[in-house]
């Protein structure tokens, strides 16, 4: 069972460049823990999978700007065979805090209202594991 996520918040929504990342997993003994990261603290070799996470939130188009985001890693369904076998894969699924650029409401997205939330880059996958120790421990 996975119990981990990544927290990312965008204090300016629509400004990409600035958010503040923050993991939330269990140590190798059990304890929940949580990291803190600002965008300048992440890794460069991990600065292509954040790119991959903000090109999912600009699907959310002007009028509705992510302010928090949670990804969680999941499995998705690659493909179905002919013989009606799927085949499983690591992914990372986004829910997205948004707030609307105009009545300032806000409204949460999931990967049943935006397909593309569903992130089955392995870079992304990869991210994760690296900000949540999976590949440490």
């Amino acid at each position: 069972m996975n119990n981990s996520e990544i927290q990312i918040q965008f204090p300016r929504p629509g400004q990409w460049d600035e958010f503040t990342l923050t993991p939330i997993y269990q140590d190798a003994d059990g304890y929940t823990r949580t990291d803190r990261y600002t965008q300048d603290e992440i890794p460069a070799n991990q600065t292509p999978a954040m790119a991959a996470v903000v090109a999912a939130l600009v699907e959310l188009g002007e009028d509705w700007q992510a302010v928090q985001v949670w990804a969680r890693l999941g499995k998705d369904v690659l493909t179905l065979a002919e013989d009606g076998a799927y085949t499983m894969i690591d992914a990372v699924s986004l829910t997205v805090e948004a707030v609307h650029a105009e009545t300032k409401g806000r409204r949460i997205f999931t990967v049943y209202d935006y397909p593309e939330f569903i992130i089955t880059d392995p870079g992304a996958v990869a991210f994760f594991k690296y900000f949540t120790k999976q590949n440490h421990e």
